[in-house]
């Protein structure tokens, strides 16, 4: 059985990863989009720790409407990645500096 520390240390990693992904690269959407993912995968291998831990089930709830927020926030950004890729033809960030109408 894993304790609790091994799973604190996995989270930490999925943050640490995703946070030094958001840092590092400034260029390309869909990794921005991952880093988010690796983020909030982090915080919810806190809160199914905790709650596996603490035998509290409200930890779980909080993850179930993270992850439907989380699939709905990359169903829309990919969709908004495909259509600013048609109109500009990249996805390059610092390519998209100007609001048109």
């Amino acid at each position: 059985m894993m304790t609790l520390s091994a799973f604190l240390i996995l989270a930490a990693l999925l943050f640490g990863i995703g946070l030094v992904g958001m840092i590092l690269n400034r260029h390309n959407l869909v990794v921005l989009l991952m880093c988010i993912e690796l983020l909030l995968l982090g915080v919810n291998t806190n809160f199914i720790a905790f709650s596996h831990y603490l035998n509290n089930i409200d930890g779980q709830i909080f993850v179930f409407f993270i992850l439907t927020v989380a699939a709905a926030e990359a169903a829309i950004g990919l969709a908004l990645l495909v259509v600013l890729y048609q109109h500009r033809g990249t996805i390059d960030i610092h390519k998209m500096d100007t609001l048109k109408g």
